[in-house]
């Protein structure tokens, strides 16, 4: 069977989910690794059986790495998306695309010029939660999607994580930080946005950390910390939904629930490839489905495989994490910022097509 030789550059923490994963996909090959620190790449390399440790110079240069998966922080996304592109290589890259939309735009058209497949994270509405969630839909359980609610809501990064100062910068906050996940989800599930529409705020101007690296030094908010917004699909369906580090005492809300015209659908945790999935219908109680799909367990890099799977098919559907969805999810998050600002609707201006559904028997 054909596979694909996989290069990552950043070995930081959550290079490790990609490392454990990549091998046991069918198509790929988890050949080397990179990082500005080649200490962290060789101690990577060691961990996980990796047969090269580069630095970043020597990954994009060997000429046999057939996909880059790019683990770098949001800053630099895109530039090192490009420099990939630019190598002739194939790139993956974390959640968000890029940090802003003309960067964006930018690695769209590099990689269009260049004749090569960009990917990003998150992949996580491959996995059999979300999947199944898409089936149900599409085979009319709840009838026609009318409205959808989506809600990521508690108190903030500074009470665990040890360096929690970028999530309250500029390119931070609530929206920027789980957002992706919530919005590829519900495009996923009901197609593209056409406008949305939203209202944010700074709680609080000022946050203590409580984690125990930094206990009790300041961090100056300079992004807002609550976002509501509204979202109107081209489908007709209209969403709610709440991102926020504001929420000091928690929440009883589920993650996402779509409402349709014959019951309504509670979808798992979008960071998550699992979960439960709920229905209702006709005034009865909640019940349980069971997933139509595998990949319920952690599989960070599902997104990778696909990428793979469509080069190696030449099936351009199989490539659902694609560039174009998580530009779209770029622009909407940007949107919502926009449109409080302004006090007006932001109209979309770039689409997608709705992820194809995956088969239940498809093997990545």
């Amino acid at each position: 069977m054909n596979k694909m030789k996989v290069g990552i550059i950043g070995c930081g923490n959550i290079s490790a989910a990609y490392m454990k994963n990549i091998p046991g996909y069918a198509h790929l090959e988890l050949y080397a690794c990179a990082d500005i620190d080649v200490s962290r790449a060789q101690a990577r390399a060691e961990e996980f059986a990796i047969p090269h440790a580069y630095t970043v110079e020597q990954l994009l240069g060997d000429p046999l790495v057939d996909i880059v998966i790019n683990l770098t922080i949001p800053a630099v996304h895109a530039e090192v998306c490009i420099q990939i592109l630019e190598a002739g290589k194939h790139a993956y890259v974390e959640k968000p695309l890029a940090v802003t939309r003309e960067e964006g735009q930018q690695i769209l058209e590099v990689a269009k010029r260049k004749g090569l497949l960009i990917g990003s994270a998150p992949d996580t509405f491959l996995g059999g939660g979300i999947q199944t969630c898409v089936k149900l839909i599409e085979d009319g359980w709840i009838g026609t999607p009318i409205a959808a609610t989506a809600f990521m809501m508690w108190k903030g990064h500074e009470h665990w994580h040890p360096d929690p100062e970028f999530y309250y910068a500029k390119g931070g906050g609530p929206m920027f930080d789980m957002g992706p996940y919530y919005l590829t989800a519900l495009v996923a599930l009901l197609g593209p946005i056409r406008r949305v529409t939203g209202s944010t705020a700074i709680s609080f101007p000022e946050r203590t950390i409580s984690s125990e690296k930094k206990r009790g030094q300041k961090i100056k908010v300079d992004t807002p910390t609550h976002v509501t917004g509204l979202i109107d699909f081209h489908s007709g369906a209209i969403a709610t939904m709440i991102t926020s580090f504001d929420i000091m005492g928690g929440t009883r809300l589920p993650n996402i629930e779509i409402y349709g015209s014959h019951g309504s659908l509670r979808v798992p945790d979008p960071n998550t490839f699992g979960g439960q999935v709920m229905i209702r219908k006709n005034g009865s109680d909640w019940e349980p489905i069971p997933f139509s799909h595998g990949y319920k367990d952690p599989n960070r890099g599902l997104g990778v495989a696909a990428m793979a799977q469509a080069l190696i098919t030449g099936d351009s559907s199989a490539h659902r994490a694609n560039g174009e969805l998580a530009y779209h999810v770029l622009e909407a998050m940007h949107g919502f910022h926009d449109a409080s600002d302004a006090g007006q609707h932001y109209m979309m201006k770039s689409s997608c097509e709705k992820p194809a559904a995956l088969n239940p028997q498809t093997v990545l």
